[in-house]
């Protein structure tokens, strides 16, 4: 690819490398979390770390969709038909990326569980407890996990694909991230 106007600005770059390690990290512990037998301090911590990194990831997104909404991508010269399915799955994604945390939140608060990093800095939960709601959210965030993880394994095939078979310059608009 030589035409830089089809890159991605360094802040969307920024936001989506920084993105990308941080849930490339909490799907694999969000599922070990969760796995029988685990010594209870190593859980306690995995628990401990992804809720946390999920209140951030939570505002990383709302962050990067209000940048995104400001600073539309760069116009592609794909095919219609692939034009059409990244749109899709740039768009589940990102939906995904906001509900996963949003869901995270309210099972943990509806659970009447502590969110380490919101109580330490005085944030009071917004959500009241139920189990009816920790239930839903639980179903939600469970499901949304394995939706998440097929789509970040398409979208990485994808961006490969593009990079390594079709040397077409489709990874260069996101990779690396410079500037």
């Amino acid at each position: 690819m030589t035409n830089p106007s089809l890159s991605y600005t360094f802040a969307a770059r920024l936001m989506h490398w920084s993105m990308a390690a941080l849930v490339l990290v909490m799907v694999p512990v969000g599922f070990l979390m969760v796995q029988q037998g685990l010594p209870r301090p190593l859980q306690n911590t995995l628990f401990i770390f992804h809720k946390n990194i999920g209140v951030l990831l939570l505002v990383m997104i709302v962050l990067r969709i209000l940048y995104r909404w400001r600073r539309p991508p760069p116009p592609s010269d794909l095919p219609l038909w692939q034009a059409s399915i990244a749109k899709l799955t740039h768009a589940a994604l990102y939906a995904l990326l906001f509900v996963m945390p949003l869901a995270g939140y309210i099972r943990v608060r509806a659970g009447g569980f502590p969110i380490e990093a919101l109580d330490a800095a005085g944030i009071p939960a917004i959500i009241p407890k139920s189990e009816a709601l920790a239930g839903f959210a639980k179903a939600v965030h469970f499901y949304g996990a394995w939706a998440i993880a097929i789509l970040i394994g398409l979208h990485i095939a994808a961006a490969f694909h593009h990079a390594l078979i079709k040397r077409d310059g489709v990874m260069a608009r996101m990779w690396p991230p410079r500037e």
